[in-house]
């Protein structure tokens, strides 16, 4: 018998809570989940307090373990895997923010045991998927890993992180627009894989987005519980396909070229706001409509706003394609200087 390889298994969530308060509920969730045995509980420097040692009250009867990280990195993975054999944990807990739920995706991945997903901001998809990104020889890559066994968002907590992260992740969900017209341009030229059903989600939760966009706003609890939803269904979507192709083209190729040359200044989702403003032009599509939708937000929707100066843009958007060769996107040709020039000034993004 020939078994399915891992990127045909579809992985979801058994559990997802998002309500005021629900981290409270965790406990009473590991029992649902029958989780046994210790915990370690990844959290951050900047969570630690709003989140992580709250999390290990709740979970005393557990025997939890804190591990404090503050870098995606092989080496915090490897600590983190280290630690979980060393106190014999049953299951991992990611609270915080991308880093720390990334650490522990893999960490967990590896000592094949389940981890939950407890994000601390609305800022990207990552709460969900099956993918970990990771910086491995310097450079941020994307790794499979497995989904959470489930998602416990506190929506008091997610609306009391800063407006930025929020806007963040309306930025990452919106940028679905011009992934799924990269992975429809592959199908056809490429004859790739393509799922509809998975397309369709993605596309829906872009769509939602946008028309709800007016009405999102930092601090406000509802707000914060419209985009994990939308950020869930994202995921939902990628573990459909079997790989982040739903959510994933050219605008992210941009981000991590912005962030290769210029790293940490921008947020993932800003930078994959802003291009998909560019590559939602470069299609042929109608990019003012992605441009203010990010504006309602409260996404940045200039390199400006974020600190960034036209050469880094201009230099990104020429490199953009050798990001990911094997993912083919409307930038696989590249770009040459005067179109990426064109590009950058027509959208006004410089």
């Amino acid at each position: 018998m020939v078994r399915p390889s891992r990127s045909r298994w579809m992985e979801l969530p058994r559990r997802v809570v998002i309500e005021s308060g629900a981290i409270r509920e965790i406990s009473e969730i590991c029992d649902d989940l029958d989780l046994k045995s210790r915990a370690l509980i990844i959290t951050g420097p900047n969570t630690i307090d709003i989140m992580g040692e709250k999390i290990a009250e709740f979970l005393e009867r557990f025997q939890p373990e804190i591990m404090i990280s503050s870098a995606s990195k092989l080496d915090e993975v490897d600590r983190a895997k280290n630690l979980a054999r060393d106190i014999k944990a049953g299951f991992i807990v990611g609270a915080g923010g991308g880093r720390a739920i990334d650490i522990a995706k893999l960490a967990s991945l590896d000592r094949r045991i389940p981890f939950l997903s407890v994000p601390a901001a609305a800022s990207h998809d990552g709460i969900c998927s099956a993918q970990a990104s990771i910086t491995a020889n310097g450079e941020a890559t994307s790794v499979s890993a497995h989904a959470p066994m489930a998602i416990i968002a506190d929506t008091r907590i997610i609306s009391g992180a800063p407006a930025r992260l929020l806007s963040a992740g309306c930025g990452d969900i919106i940028s679905n627009y011009t992934a799924l017209l990269d992975w429809q341009l592959a199908h056809r030229l490429r004859s790739e894989e393509y799922s509809e059903y998975a397309a369709a989600l993605s596309g829906m939760t872009a769509r939602m987005i946008v028309e709800l966009a007016p009405t999102i706003k930092p601090g406000l609890e509802e707000s914060a519980r419209v985009v994990v939803k939308a950020l869930i269904s994202s995921g939902v979507a990628m573990s459909i396909a079997g790989s982040s192709r739903p959510a994933s083209g050219s605008e992210h190729k941009f981000a991590h070229a912005v962030n290769k040359i210029a790293p940490g200044i921008a947020l993932h989702g800003e930078l994959c706001g802003i291009g998909t403003i560019i590559m939602m032009y470069i299609h042929g599509g109608d990019w003012r409509m992605i441009r203010d939708a990010l504006r309602h937000t409260g996404a940045p929707t200039t390199a400006d706003e974020v600190g960034l100066d036209q050469e880094t843009i201009i230099e990104a958007l020429i490199n953009a394609h050798k990001i990911r060769p094997e993912r083919y996107t409307i930038l696989d040709s590249g770009l040459t200087k005067e179109a990426a020039i064109k590009a950058a000034m027509a959208t006004k993004i410089v």
